[in-house]
């Protein structure tokens, strides 16, 4: 039983064990059609992220109702203590930095790309969605955020990136990218196969090799590349995922190895589960998911946008130092099952 007000922050586990909150979300889930076992993989999660996860389905104006109503019509204030994990900010940590995130638009790379700003850094915002790219840049202080729209497969939109820093790039976060249908190799079409590998794979190719030069002559640089549990095992997800994050943990490993001499670091973030709301192609292979889903159902716990990008961060700033050519499971635990 809570002794604290419930807040957008309380995770959905304590709005269901509460004696107000519990009804409101069970009436929430039947009114959308769903039941409470479709909840538990994610019980752990600030029922905010039901926003996030719902991808525009869920209007932020409902979990208000839910919190005013779960408290008397009054509106709580948020109770750290009550909340569970916090983001704490380090004020400075990319002070006088230029840093290029991919995928800012949302998800793991919006989080990432504002967490580096409200730590005094500049960032160099790249997604293929220009309207969600230039609502973030405007939500950020002026100056702070350059919006490039760009596809990471194509080398003009690379040389735009590159153009658009201005001349320094201290960090790169290589956060874009794509599912695939889980299809197993012999079912994988060349479409899947294209578009998986192009964006998870050659993008960040593409835009570490623009990078690298300026990062050279600096004699500084960090590089941080979203791999994920697919790129250290074969059974998270299906074929062109897997072989595209592979592909992300070697480059991730040459890369350190052949510029750790020059004062360049580059390292992999390999998250679990994260409530991000990134689609899925439409169809799905059956036989990839029915093989997948046992184990897929074994993830300890998923993550919010956050709390990847406080692992992203980590490795990208200075508080990284000494850490080169490192795999980081940020998966709660996945990777020793």
């Amino acid at each position: 039983m809570s002794h604290h007000p419930l807040t957008a922050n309380s995770s959905i586990e304590q709005w269901l064990e509460h004696p107000e909150g519990g009804p409101l979300v069970r009436g929430l889930l039947a009114a959308s059609g769903a039941s409470e076992e479709t909840l538990a993989p994610i019980k752990g999660l600030p029922l905010q992220q039901l926003v996030a996860l719902s991808q525009g389905q869920l209007p932020q104006s409902v979990i208000d109702d839910l919190v005013l109503k779960a408290n008397g019509g009054v509106m709580p204030e948020d109770d750290a203590e009550a909340s569970g994990w916090q983001e704490r900010v380090t004020p400075g940590r990319f002070d006088g930095r230029t840093i290029v995130v991919t995928g800012a638009a949302s998800g793991i790379g919006r989080a990432t790309a504002s967490r580096i700003v409200r730590e005094g850094g500049r960032v160099v915002a790249v997604d293929i969605s220009a309207e969600r790219l230039e609502e973030f840049a405007a939500s950020a202080p002026e100056g702070r955020v350059v919006a490039v729209a760009a596809d990471v497969t194509k080398q003009d939109d690379i040389d735009r990136v590159v153009a658009a820093a201005g001349g320094r790039i201290d960090g790169l976060a290589n956060v874009a990218g794509v599912n695939d249908d889980f299809s197993p190799l012999a079912e994988t079409s060349d479409a899947i196969w294209d578009r998986v590998i192009g964006i998870n794979l050659t993008g960040v190719f593409k835009l570490t090799r623009a990078v690298l030069p300026g990062m050279v002559e600096a004699g500084r640089g960090s590089v941080v590349n979203v791999a994920s549990e697919a790129g250290i095992r074969g059974n998270a997800s299906g074929n062109a995922y897997t072989v595209s994050k592979h592909g992300v943990v070697g480059l991730t490993r040459s890369a350190a190895f052949m510029y750790g001499p020059q004062g360049i670091r580059v390292n992999a973030v390999a998250p679990g589960g994260v409530a991000t709301g990134i689609p899925f192609p439409p169809h799905v292979s059956e036989a990839g998911q029915a093989r997948l889903t046992p184990f897929q159902q074994q993830i300890p716990t998923i993550a919010t946008a956050e709390q990847l990008a406080a692992s992203i961060t980590f490795l990208l700033s200075d508080d990284g130092v000494n850490i080169n050519g490192a795999v980081l499971p940020s998966d709660g635990g996945w990777s020793v099952q």
